[in-house]
């Protein structure tokens, strides 16, 4: 059975598809669009010059031809067209003020499309253009000849700052062009997740349908985008919803050959194939659905430590041709239990290095450890070595101590701001300052992203000075919490050397026997120790061997500190608010942020960044096995800097100094010598730059010159930008 779907291009007559392809919203390219001739490569009107000069933004050859001719800014072709609608497309921002200021028309519709200026500017992402004729009294409202406002328009593209630049107008998030479709629908069906979220976000409706009954959910279907199903059900689209002629998302995803995409996202949620709602089969499950995130947050975080105990006990006590094909057996049993929890997890929780998982291997390693120090090395050693012995608990307690605060504190979230009018006011500085683009505006957050930050997609928030996200304490490192994880891989590595000092003088001490053991493999005093207190023996062992991913943490974090320098710069570069820093010249479209800046009309391609992240070619990548366990270990960071092939030794990079370094001292002392409290919470944002203390959730620009401060002309050499309290 085929399905029927409206096409708005056509009327909104139902077509039968005959592919996933053809089963379409209405067209949306350039040429069925029909905003003029939008290609490069059309053919010029020659007479008059008035639209070539408004296309290439010749502001003095326009106003010689205003001089010279009847000629002026309300000008209108034979099909409407002015010379605001052609520089309006072209993003000439000078001439469209230009024109504005001589009486230009500004909500003249024209072209085969019957769109205004604004509508032209909007085809083209052209979100600086959009502004200045919004300020202008432009009505993003207006519908065009096929029933399309500015919101639809700006949709097509899925440029996320153009959507936010809109809804934050005033606009009707739920607002439907002629055929009942919402910027929802339109979202979901060009399959742009980040544009349905935002949409989910500011209160759009799952629930509306087109005039043909259809969901937001059944045009996301058509597309097949995992990412934007997933969404729409979590925010309790409804998996049953009938069309006009009974179809529901599961027939709608069947009929377009979309069932996988359909499927995953129900299992993402918690939900069978049949989309009703999955319930857990082990006891007590009733617990689990009270409280989802809570339960797999303690059960993951505390089931490693019964795993790793066993795997001890069954290494060191059973003969080797038993211990290790059993060990491997309570191994995967242990993973198939994970998994079958993790499959009804919340879907941000769906994989092990999105849940506590690692973070409880290593706290039930340090438990265990704690234990079998306290019952049988301490009574053992503590008549022969009581100082050592202290030493051991105060480092292992300072361990566990920094470990606990790196895991609960706030590692520098940057506060957001308190509803619409302050966001909208955000926008409308960045605007000015030109620097409305995704390297200064967080889409998610809805905040100016200040200097060193990073939104964190584990976190879901934008944390200040962000290091980079530590699986092993199932939170982020930032300037709030740097310092902590600094001391808790310091403690941990002479814990460990205490700890095997102990060990050592442990087994020393312990009375040899008088039967000697058969070895196949080891030596004979070694199978003596090993046949005395094997379970000891394995607890040392699994200890020493966190130096090695230990060792390489530290060893990175050293030379990050002494080049005042996070993980994240150090591998993707540094980021100074600069116009050349990491291609903040330009916006996702091409745009100059400032159209006097020198390399304005120079831009730069969009094309593999279709939502405007500003990622680009830095997209999420599938990752190996080894690959994924090579950046959880931090292997990948250590060859980075080790063999100096990271992102901050690039040739470019040599070339830029660091803003943000004083001398390798000053950058130690700034770091270690910090007055904010080693035990305890310091200010959200507090730090040291040059000796001067700074807030780094309100620093947007970088000084022309740290030294400044420290020469006594400026005190500090940051400055945070007026007006942040909005």
């Amino acid at each position: 059975m085929s399905q029927t779907i409206p096409n708005g291009a056509s009327g909104g007559a139902p077509i039968q598809p005959s592919s996933k392809a053809n089963a379409a919203m209405p067209k949306l390219n350039s040429q069925e669009m029909e905003m003029g001739n939008l290609s490069g490569g059309e053919e010029l009107p020659t007479v008059p010059d008035i639209m070539q000069l408004a296309r290439v933004g010749d502001i003095p050859g326009m106003e010689k031809l205003f001089e010279s001719s009847e000629l002026d800014a309300t000008y209108t072709d034979d099909e409407g067209i002015t010379p605001l609608h052609w520089s309006a497309i072209n993003n000439q921002y000078a001439m469209c003020k230009y024109l504005i200021e001589k009486g230009a028309d500004i909500n003249r519709k024209g072209g085969d499309s019957v769109a205004t200026p604004l509508q032209w500017a909007a085809q083209r992402s052209n979100y600086y253009t959009v502004n200045l004729l919004l300020q202008h009294g432009a009505d993003p409202l207006i519908s065009d000849a096929q029933g399309y406002n500015t919101l639809h328009i700006s949709v097509f593209n899925g440029n996320a700052l153009l959507v936010v630049l809109l809804l934050h107008q005033g606009i009707p998030v739920d607002v439907a062009d002629a055929y009942g479709h919402t910027s929802l629908m339109w979202a979901a069906y060009k399959g742009f997740p980040q544009c349905v979220d935002l949409f989910l976000r500011w209160g759009a409706s799952v629930h509306a349908t087109d005039e043909q009954g259809f969901t937001a959910l059944h045009w996301a279907l058509v597309k097949g985008s995992p990412q934007c199903i997933l969404k729409l059900i979590e925010y309790g689209a409804d998996r049953f919803a009938k069309t006009a002629t009974g179809k529901t998302p599961a027939i709608t995803a069947k009929d377009l050959n979309t069932v996988g995409a359909w499927h995953r996202a129900l299992r993402e949620c918690g939900y069978d194939d049949e989309a009703h709602a999955v319930i857990p089969w082990w006891p007590g499950s009733s617990f689990f659905l009270k409280d989802k995130r809570g339960f797999m947050n303690k059960f993951l975080f505390l089931l490693p430590t019964v795993m790793v105990w066993m795997e001890f006990m069954i290494t060191s006590h059973l003969p080797v041709f038993l211990s290790v094909p059993l060990a491997f057996l309570v191994g995967f049993g242990f993973q198939w239990i994970t998994n079958q929890v993790l499959e009804y997890a919340p879907p941000d929780m769906r994989h092990l290095h999105k849940t506590p998982w690692l973070a409880g291997i290593f706290a039930g390693s340090l438990f265990l450890t704690g234990v079998q120090w306290l019952f049988v090395i301490l009574p053992a050693t503590f008549s022969s070595h009581p100082v050592l012995n202290f030493v051991f608990i105060t480092v292992i307690g300072l361990t566990a101590y920094f470990y606990a605060i790196c895991m609960v504190f706030d590692p520098g979230f940057v506060p957001k701001l308190n509803g619409i009018a302050e966001q909208k006011a955000v926008i409308d500085e960045l605007l000015s300052l030109w620097k409305f683009d995704e390297t200064n505006f967080c889409v998610t957050c809805m905040i100016r992203t200040p200097l060193r930050s990073k939104h964190c997609r584990r976190c879901q928030r934008c944390v200040a000075k962000h290091d980079h996200h530590c699986p092993w304490v199932n939170n982020c490192v930032g300037v709030n919490n740097h310092r902590h994880f600094f001391l808790y891989l310091l403690n941990l590595i002479f814990g460990v050397a205490f700890f095997d000092w102990l060990l050592y003088l442990y087994f020393s001490e312990m009375p040899k026997s008088g039967s000697s053991s058969e070895c196949l493999i080891l030596s004979e005093s070694v199978c003596n120790i090993f046949s005395s207190d094997p379970y000891s023996m394995l607890v040392g062992i699994w200890a020493t061997l966190q130096l090695t991913w230990v060792s390489m943490l530290i060893f990175v974090q050293f030379v990050q500190v002494a080049r005042a320098m996070t993980t994240y710069e150090n591998m993707y570069g540094i980021q100074d608010g600069s116009a050349t820093s990491l291609g903040s010249t330009f916006t996702s479209t091409g745009a100059p942020l400032d159209p006097s800046h020198p390399d304005a009309g120079t831009p730069t391609s969009a094309a593999d960044d279709p939502l405007g992240t500003g990622r680009g070619a830095h997209a999420h990548k599938h990752r190996s096995f080894l690959q994924q366990w090579s950046r959880l270990l931090g292997v990948d960071t250590f060859l980075e800097i080790a063999t100096g092939r990271g992102a901050a030794a690039g040739k470019k990079m040599r070339k830029k100094k660091n803003p943000y370094s004083q001398g390798y001292f000053q950058n130690c002392k700034d770091f270690w010598c910090d007055p904010a409290p080693i035990f305890g919470r310091r200010e959200t944002g507090d730090a040291m730059i040059g000796g001067a203390r700074i807030n780094y959730t309100e620093i947007y620009e970088s000084p022309s010159a740290l030294n400044m401060g420290l020469n006594g002309r400026r005190r500090g050499g940051y400055e945070t930008v007026a007006g942040e309290e909005v």
